[in-house]
């Protein structure tokens, strides 16, 4: 018997069904696509070559930031080990008992441990409901500004507070809001209201800090709403006029949704810093009286760590609270993406 052998040699076999099932052609076409694969990964080797050769400047502008986290962000993580021994500065960060989840369970079984999840919690869910939408509506309204030198003055006075340091701030709003020479009460006292202990009462602590926090950085968190509405074609806008759209209806159909997905990334990246309260400011505004509801999560690790150098511990409960973070931020890019389409990635 004379065999002949082709490039491709056809061999017919039976199915389950007893039906013809010609190999050849699916060994090719599996040739076919694994030929097609690596064409494709040698053009985007060669594009990637192309571009890091053609954009070298960008890149190097890219590498000084490169650096910085690094050595400023990544490399300190190696100290995190310390949260799972007993450590001793004689010993390092490599020595010390290897005492596991001890830290944590000690944190978790401390009754003030859910005090301070609920401070933390309660502050930034605040500054969440209050503080985040405040740039957004501010940014609506000064886009709907009509006079350029007007619009300028508004956004210039509105920026200055950020400029401000923590600790003037605190220094302002404890002058402003003090019972008895503060200008506040005085205003209120003259209404017939007040005094009110703003500083020294717990129950006031979380509204004055949201409160003075929208002050300060309202007007610069809205830096970037405002390029994201001058993004927006204005075309639409002079269709919808001609449609008899009023201002309302064309911030609502055209501005909202313009700028949506810049507050989907925002209200991400906010929603994953529930745990993270600013420090500082919370610090300098504590005061023995109002620490039933000040002391949070970030002043009790800085407490711990410093003050009674409790190392592990402290370190043990900070890395507890950015593994929190890290879950809800994951969570919410989830939920925001399959809702809306937009998401960090």
């Amino acid at each position: 018997m004379k065999f002949h052998f082709n490039l491709l040699i056809r061999v017919r076999a039976m199915d389950t069904n007893g039906n013809k099932i010609d190999w050849s052609a699916h060994q090719s076409g599996q040739m076919g696509e694994e030929a097609a694969m690596r064409r494709k990964t040698e053009e985007i080797g060669k594009k990637r070559g192309k571009s890091l050769k053609n954009n070298w400047e960008l890149y190097l502008f890219i590498l000084p930031a490169l650096l910085y986290i690094l050595f400023y962000c990544y490399y300190p993580m190696y100290g995190v080990q310390i949260a799972f021994k007993n450590y001793r500065v004689s010993e390092g960060i490599t020595g010390g008992e290897w005492v596991g989840f001890a830290h944590f369970v000690k944190f978790l079984a401390n009754p003030v441990s859910w005090e301070l999840i609920r401070n933390t919690l309660s502050i930034s869910l605040l500054s969440l409901v209050i503080g985040f939408p405040s740039p957004i509506l501010f940014a609506l309204i000064v886009n709907e500004l009509k006079g350029k030198r007007f619009k300028r003055v508004v956004q210039t006075v509105s920026y200055a507070p950020h400029f401000i340091s923590t600790v003037v701030l605190v220094s302002m709003l404890t002058a402003f809001l003090d019972p008895s020479t503060g200008i506040v009460n005085k205003l209120l006292g003259a209404a017939g209201l007040g005094p009110f202990p703003f500083m020294s009462n717990s129950d006031w602590f979380a509204g004055v800090y949201v409160i003075s926090d929208v002050w300060q950085h309202m007007g610069w968190n809205a830096v970037i709403y405002l390029a994201a509405l001058a993004g927006i074609d204005y075309e639409l806008h002079e269709a919808a006029m001609m449609d008899g759209a009023s201002r309302l209806q064309r911030i609502w159909h055209i501005n909202l949704p313009g700028i949506l997905p810049t507050i989907a990334i925002l209200l991400i990246l906010q929603t994953g810093n529930l745990m993270s309260v600013g420090f500082e400011k919370v610090f300098l505004m504590q005061n023995p009286l109002n620490l039933e509801t000040s002391e949070i999560i970030s002043t009790f690790v800085y407490k711990m760590g410093l003050q009674y150098r409790q190392y592990s511990y402290s370190t043990a409960i900070g890395l507890f609270n950015s593994v929190v973070n890290l879950i809800l931020l994951v969570t919410v890019n989830c939920c925001a993406k399959k809702a809306s389409g937009h998401g960090l990635w």
